[in-house]
């Protein structure tokens, strides 16, 4: 009886999927048929899902990877953390307050078994996945200042700050940007991938962003012995995105409205009402995250999958001879993405919520970053830019890890967890913008910077710009 309900379940979806499927409108009038498409997969193409946690494979590209099967492809699936700092979901889930290690450790575990559930379904097996383990919530703050360190990063709610579970790839391994970066590159050595999809380095999650730039140095590193692949970003958090929630598979998943007229070069991935199912089913694998979140879950699960990244940048120090480059790489100019609006005065809407602009420029050897303000927003306003720096002479892990931080219209300048005192840098404060200027010594002398900008002007409300790679010779 267990088994035929089970079945019954599954036809009842599948029929449901496919009737929306039907009664959708034609391709003509969709939203999304202005939106081109990625390439069709080849059998010779060999495809690398990077997840930063168990779900996002499936939330972002389970018809990816059923299509990539289909033709033959090759596909792997590369986990940056076992998912086990999502502290709500599994109070919900397991209706206790976990708060020792092993029960931490123990969440970890279920998540994966979970992720090895979804991929089944969606016709991968577990020698097709690979679990990193590294510390959930916690891997931005790794790759921004726990590099050469004698103390790797510790998780401040698991107290562990090594890689706990013994079946993944580098148990043991410390946590810091090395073992993270050494994983990263030995996968792409050993697999070789032609086809990246990876998570968007405008997502609001951190370990999101994390995993795009441990990506981004990696490829650096490994470009003359694979070449470069092609790089795919998908989007899974970013405010109020998408709507509606809940499960809607007759709709089209568009970019989010702060996005329009951004730099980002969108594609799609339409699903046939067989994968959608499939994706549905694989979504709901998740149980330590839809005994919450379904309705926020299940809210991917439409028509097409979306991708889309940044142009890479090149500047041009206008006071360089350019050796015959285009003078108009001199400036770039990129939003600053919406955050959250609570007690936001009509000045700050002005600028912020989408309206507000960074521009970087190179000058007489230094960077320059400069982000709008409100006009009277002065001890209020305060700002943070990260800056990292690859150099082809210099090892990452020795590269400056910059962040200038502005508050109450003081400068400060770290380099990881160490402030420094950066000479030649300087910040002019001005009415309706804050200019930086940090000399390219500074940075280490980079080739390129993967760079974003946050402005803030309460304790409630903060906007932040996409991280940005721009090449600087």
């Amino acid at each position: 009886m267990r088994i035929q309900r089970t079945f019954l379940t599954v036809l009842i979806t599948f029929c449901l999927t496919a009737c929306a499927w039907a009664q959708a409108s034609p391709v003509a009038q969709s939203p999304a048929a202005g939106i081109p498409a990625i390439d069709k997969f080849k059998n010779s193409d060999r495809v690398l899902i990077l997840a930063p946690h168990p779900d996002d494979e499936a939330i972002a590209c389970a018809g990816v990877i059923q299509d990539a099967l289909k033709s033959g492809a090759q596909v792997r699936i590369v986990y940056l953390t076992n998912g086990d700092h999502n502290e709500f979901a599994f109070i919900v889930y397991e209706k206790r307050l976990v708060v020792r290690r092993s029960a931490f450790i123990h969440l970890g575990k279920l998540r994966k078994q979970e992720a090895i559930k979804a991929a089944k379904v969606l016709g991968l097996g577990e020698d097709k996945l690979l679990f990193l383990g590294y510390p959930d919530f916690g891997t931005f703050a790794v790759f921004a200042r726990y590099w050469q360190r004698s103390r790797p990063y510790m998780s401040w709610l698991t107290r562990i700050s090594s890689v706990p579970y013994k079946g993944d790839l580098s148990y043991g391994a410390s946590y810091t940007g090395e073992s993270i970066l050494s994983d990263m590159k030995r996968v792409l050595m050993d697999y070789k991938p032609n086809k990246i999809f990876v998570s968007h380095p405008a997502d609001t999650n951190p370990d999101h962003r994390a995993f795009y730039l441990f990506l981004e140095i990696a490829l650096a590193d490994t470009e003359k012995f694979i070449g470069r692949p092609q790089v795919h970003s998908y989007l899974v958090h970013s405010y109020g995105w998408p709507v509606p929630r809940h499960y809607h598979p007759e709709l089209w998943l568009m970019p989010p409205e702060q996005f329009r007229g951004s730099a980002v070069q969108w594609k799609k991935f339409e699903l046939s009402a067989e994968e959608l199912n499939k994706k549905y089913m694989a979504i709901l694998c998740n149980k330590t995250q839809t005994e919450s979140s379904a309705f926020y879950l299940l809210a991917f699960a439409r028509r097409n999958e979306l991708f889309g990244d940044y142009p890479v940048a090149r500047l041009i120090d206008r006071n360089q001879p350019n050796e015959g480059k285009l003078l108009m790489g001199a400036r770039i100019l990129d939003d600053l993405m919406r955050g959250s609006s609570e007690g936001e005065s009509a000045e700050d809407a002005l600028v912020l919520r989408g309206k507000g602009r960074v521009r970087y420029e190179l000058k007489d050897g230094s960077f320059i970053i400069g982000i709008s303000k409100p006009k009277e927003a002065n001890s209020r306003f305060s700002a943070m830019v990260y800056i990292f720096g690859y150099s082809k002479k210099t090892p990452f892990e020795q590269m400056p890890k910059i962040c200038v931080i502005l508050q109450r219209k003081a400068l400060s300048v770290f380099d990881a967890n160490t402030q420094i005192n950066a000479e030649g840098a300087v910040m002019e404060f001005g009415e309706k913008e804050v200019v930086f200027n940090i000399p390219l010594k500074v940075l280490g002398d980079p080739d390129f910077i993967l760079v974003s900008a946050r402005a803030q002007t309460n304790m409630l409300q903060h906007d932040a710009s996409a991280f940005r790679k721009i090449i600087l010779k």
